[in-house]
């Protein structure tokens, strides 16, 4: 349905029951599209199974790349000195 925005004031609970019932409720300005009435999704909480999921992923995605392979904190950064302690 398309409807001008000066007559969608009158009947703004209306097409708020419309819109959530599904119906596409368009509204206009001068004869052009201008807003959408949709409903909002309700979320869900994600289940126990999606919640161990996700932090199986992000223990995946935590490791260490790079030179530095976490084993050592005192000697994290030696790959950027040379054997002179200088920079590299």
């Amino acid at each position: 349905m398309h409807l001008p925005i000066v007559e969608a004031k009158a009947k703004l609970s209306e097409l708020v029951r419309r819109a959530k019932a599904g119906e596409e409720i368009v509204l206009t300005r001068h004869g052009e599209a201008e807003v959408r009435l949709v409903p909002v999704e309700k979320k869900r909480k994600p289940t126990r199974e999606e919640k161990l999921a996700l932090l199986e992923q992000l223990r995946g995605a935590a490791k260490v790349r790079g030179p530095y392979d976490g084993s050592d904190a005192a000697h994290s950064a030696d790959f950027l000195y040379d054997e002179d302690g200088l920079p590299a």
